[in-house]
């Protein structure tokens, strides 16, 4: 269908006619082809109108479908899981497999944003062999793609890449430029993941002109704040800032409130960075609310890590605990084991300002297979770093200088900015042991 604006402003119209004249077979013909393309240019709040105007005449699959995609896409999963659940009983009873199997796929998207991976990935995998069954080559890419996704959120990083790299020549042959678009975009994640700062940006600078060519904006967004996550990893806070302040308008025209509240809870961390303490709370203050109303449990106990670490901070031990404390139930039910070892290793970190290096140990030492098991090589270095710290506050600079020669390892593995620091250190411990005496704590992570 052509986009022109004037054409499809005449589509709006026919399609406003035909809901008022109760013509059930116009409304859903054309409001079909304007909400797909709605759809491909984010217009989520006005699919989920068109949507819900043609249901007012009965019951129809596809538009079901389009506003069940439009109430995920705004951070409605219990909603849009209605919605797919009422289309996919419509479809199976048609023998549609094809909407079938675009439907199981995106209820185990909803899932996926809702933290449960398994039931993800077997709805996924329930759809996998459908969209070959009918030769739907881009649902199938699609579908590799999600898994893929699966696989990096439970720290798979291997087999996630092993999904994209399936999917992205698919999607080329195809000529799925938006499919193409995302499945870089999450190598880029990937990469990030393993701290391969340069091919993560590489994969992103890949997908962002295509998602402009496509006129994804929510994808656009998501590119742009992740853009800004690789900036602010290596450092460079204030472009980091320029790609966040890029994104949230883009997510808010969009009506994307759980990307919404992840771009916030990212600003929060670049003031953090910079030791703007009531800035970044203020930041995460107003994502907390909004992860809470869309069901993002996920984001919620990054967001409530992330306040845990200000006031650990600020000096307030206590109030950090707490965050921690209600953040950690809430990662090991989602299956977020990144973000379990992220914030085991807090905690350990408030025992150890506390005095308390015993319980600062144990905690690390619950941390650190953790992070290995993710492959997060950059933070099983910071937790051996602390824990070769609590070492050397214990006087065993054996066992400190043990656990330093791993972390200088680690760090030249993933590139670490810290390197040249680390190797100092380990430098100075060995010096201290060879004089036989210790000259002081020294400083790091």
């Amino acid at each position: 269908m052509a986009t022109d604006p004037r054409i499809l402003a005449r589509w709006v119209e026919v399609h406003r006619l035909a809901v008022a004249g109760r013509q059930p077979e116009i409304a859903r013909n054309i409001g079909n082809r304007v909400c797909w393309v709605w759809l491909r240019t984010s217009r989520f709040a006005a699919v989920e109108a068109m949507s819900t105007a043609t249901l007012t005449l009965g019951p129809h699959a596809g538009s079901f479908y389009q506003r069940g995609w439009a109430r995920s896409s705004t951070g409605r999963p219990r909603l849009a899981l209605e919605d797919y659940q009422q289309a996919l009983t419509m479809y199976r009873q048609a023998g549609d497999r094809a909407g079938e199997a675009a439907t199981i796929h995106n209820i185990g998207g909803v899932y996926d944003s809702l933290g449960d991976r398994q039931r993800a990935l077997d709805h996924y995998h329930q759809a996998l062999p459908i969209t070959r069954g009918v030769d739907d080559r881009a649902g199938e890419a699609a579908t590799l793609t999600s898994i893929g996704h699966v696989y990096n959120s439970l720290g798979d990083r291997q087999r996630a890449l092993d999904h994209y790299h399936q999917a992205l020549p698919i999607q080329r042959e195809v000529g799925d430029r938006a499919g193409e678009a995302v499945t870089l975009n999450n190598i880029g994640h990937v990469y990030n993941s393993l701290g391969d700062r340069q091919r993560a940006l590489d994969h992103y600078h890949q997908a962002l002109p295509i998602r402009r060519e496509v006129g994804d904006r929510a994808g656009e967004a998501v590119t742009l704040n992740n853009i800004g996550h690789v900036y602010n990893s290596l450092g460079d806070r204030q472009r980091a800032l320029d790609h966040y302040h890029q994104a949230l308008p883009i997510r808010r025209e969009v009506g994307d409130r759980a990307g919404e509240a992840v771009t916030l809870n990212n600003i929060g961390g670049v003031y953090d960075s910079l030791g703007d303490r009531q800035r970044a709370l203020d930041h995460y203050h107003q994502a907390l609310p909004i992860q809470r109303e869309v069901g993002d449990r996920a984001g919620e106990a990054i967001t409530l890590n992330n306040i845990g670490s200000v006031y650990d901070s600020l000096g307030d031990r206590q109030r950090a605990l707490d965050h921690y404390h209600q953040a950690l139930p809430i990662q090991r039910e989602v299956g977020d084991r990144a973000g379990e070892a992220a914030t085991i290793h807090n905690i350990s970190h408030v025992y150890n300002n506390l005095g308390d290096r015993q319980r600062a140990l144990d905690h690390y030492h619950q941390a650190l297979p953790i992070r290995g098991e993710v492959g997060d090589r950059a933070g099983e270095a910071v937790t051996r770093y602390n824990i070769a710290m609590v070492h050397r506050a214990n006087g065993d600079l054996d066992q400190a200088i043990r656990e330093l020669e791993q972390v200088v390892d680690l760090d030249r593995q993933v590139d670490h900015p810290d390197l040249e620091a680390d190797t100092a250190v380990l430098e100075q411990l060995r010096r201290e042991r060879a004089e036989g005496h210790p000259s002081g704590p020294p400083t790091g992570p």
